[in-house]
């Protein structure tokens, strides 16, 4: 098995990025939002990529990549990076589905928890997950994540309103100044 690791997304990860997107369109319906054809092809990613880099050079995220030895396999971000009295940021992952259930998503999550802490300072990790995405509910307790509340019709996929789980995880980080 190849190890895991993340970096930050770079423009030249579109292509790689449109594939396995592609690939998995209709396998992730359930879990991702509605997006227009032109996200699936190399062009569409490289805008989403532009405007992710666009965020980070603002300080409002950091959004990366996972990667198996030289193989992007999917992504991981920490989004919506608030500072001041809050010092926290949201996380967001996905991995193809090919790379599923061989422990790349947990691996690329504890690597995610060190950048928040050590690099991005932050306080607190927040994510979400459906009800029902039991696999990643147990990735994030495995890395300390505690759930605290439901958001009912909170998010639109596949056709439908879903309901969502609140998970958080308090990190050593977040000095305030």
């Amino acid at each position: 098995m190849n190890a895991t690791s993340i970096r930050l997304i770079d423009p030249s990860d579109g292509p790689a990025l449109s594939g396995l997107l592609a690939r998995d369109a209709q396998a992730y319906a359930r879990w991702l939002p509605a997006r227009p054809a032109d996200f699936y092809t190399p062009e569409g990613q490289a805008s989403v990529v532009d405007s992710l880099l666009a965020s980070h050079t603002r300080g409002l995220a950091w959004p990366g990549v996972m990667v198996s030895g030289e193989t992007v396999i999917g992504q991981i971000s920490i989004s919506s990076i608030l500072r001041g009295p809050f010092q926290k940021g949201y996380l967001g992952y996905w991995v193809s589905s090919l790379h599923q259930g061989r422990g790349h998503t947990s691996r690329a999550v504890g690597l995610a928890l060190r950048i928040a802490e050590d690099e991005l300072d932050l306080h607190r990790l927040e994510a979400h997950t459906r009800l029902d995405n039991v696999a990643s509910q147990a990735v994030l307790r495995k890395h300390g994540f505690r759930s605290w509340g439901i958001a009912h019709d909170h998010f639109h996929a596949d056709g439908a309103w879903h309901d969502e789980v609140f998970w958080e995880r308090r990190l050593a980080g977040g000095s305030v100044s």
